[in-house]
């Protein structure tokens, strides 16, 4: 399974998802390319898009991308405030649905 950090999240994060595989938005070279169309290019090598934005799923037609969206709600994006969260990413992984945002929170 193949997990995409968004590029407000700390890429330090992706440590917190062993045996998966982990990329940011910058990593592929995707920085600055705005919600539409960075789902767009996710669905294509991607299986879970991970981001902090909490708009998204109003901003956008979930349903016609091929992509599972993990919203993670902190205090703020430090890598302090989301790391809690981690465990309950992993616990969802599995079960989350393609074109649709599922909310995790502490």
């Amino acid at each position: 399974m193949k997990l995409l950090l968004d590029e407000c999240i700390d890429r330090r994060l992706s440590r917190e998802f062993p045996g998966y595989e982990v990329k940011t938005v910058p990593q592929m070279g995707w920085s600055g390319v705005k919600n539409g169309k960075l789902l767009a290019l996710a669905e294509a090598e991607f299986d879970i898009f991970i981001t902090v934005d909490r708009n998204l799923s109003f901003q956008q037609n979930l349903p016609q991308f091929d992509i599972a969206v993990i919203v993670l709600q902190a205090p703020s994006n430090r890598l302090a405030d989301l790391k809690p969260l981690a465990h309950q990413v992993l616990a969802i992984l599995g079960i989350v649905a393609k074109g649709q945002a599922t909310v995790v929170s502490i």
